[in-house]
């Protein structure tokens, strides 16, 4: 299956196509599943990932192909190793990932990642996401460990709660909230407690937004002009459309 015209426009913008072979598959909570790869030279022909690195990943809808991006999970750039998680929902993406057996391959797309933290890397962390960025919150929290961060996750469902975050306990502050009104509640709860958290001196925060994507940019727009935050000390990204 040929990559339509998305494919073409990827490779005007200089993506870079791969092709990934299952190695195994993991059923981590009955809405989130994890399914291991062998990179196909990525890692080595980026020289390793970084931070809430992502790829496309190719499908078919409808005789059609289908793209949609995930985060790399523990990429390993000497195994040439990583994996993909999925939060279930329908669609092409995660109809593959319920079913798809070890051997089998799925073609991705490099284009259009890329993150890079503020230098000096900040010394307090907020982020704000749900099921979709777990992978992407992981890897930040991974990235500056002993950096406190307090996190917002927006949960659709009782067994979000479930999901694997790598926390430390020391460092990190997790709250849950409920998705109501399509994300109102979770933009009403950031509001309310995010000026105090930040305090007067702004300096050394950095604030990291990826949830779908009008609640990314109301979130964005507050964090920008409402609070002051310059650009360099927030990443806003929506991750997905209802």
């Amino acid at each position: 299956m040929g990559h339509g015209w998305e494919g073409v426009v990827l490779k005007l913008f200089r993506g870079r196509d791969f092709t990934f072979t299952v190695t195994g598959t993991e059923q981590v909570t009955d809405r989130f599943h994890r399914v291991h790869v062998t990179d196909g030279g990525l890692l080595a022909a980026t020289g390793g990932a970084h931070p809430t690195m992502w790829v496309r990943l190719w499908f078919e809808k409808d005789g059609k192909p289908h793209q949609r991006a995930y985060t790399l999970v523990d990429p390993d750039p000497e195994a040439g190793t990583f994996s993909l998680e999925f939060a279930l929902h329908e669609g092409p993406a995660c109809d593959w990932a319920k079913t798809v057996g070890i051997g089998e391959t799925v073609d991705a797309t490099l284009q259009g990642t890329g993150f890079t933290l503020p230098d000096p890397a900040p010394s307090r962390l907020f982020v704000i996401g749900d099921a979709a960025a777990l992978p992407a919150i992981n890897s930040l929290l991974e990235a500056v460990p002993s950096t406190p961060a307090t996190i917002w996750f927006e949960t659709a469902h009782e067994e979000d709660r479930k999901l694997p975050f790598r926390l430390d306990g020391a460092h990190h502050t997790l709250h849950h909230v409920e998705r109501r009104e399509a994300g109102a509640l979770l933009v009403s709860e950031v509001k309310a407690a995010l000026p105090e958290l930040l305090g007067e001196d702004r300096t050394d925060v950095y604030v990291w937004v990826a949830c779908d994507t009008a609640t990314t940019r109301t979130l964005s727009a507050y964090l920008r002009k409402e609070l002051g935050l310059p650009k360099d000390r927030v990443s806003a990204l929506g991750y997905w459309r209802p």
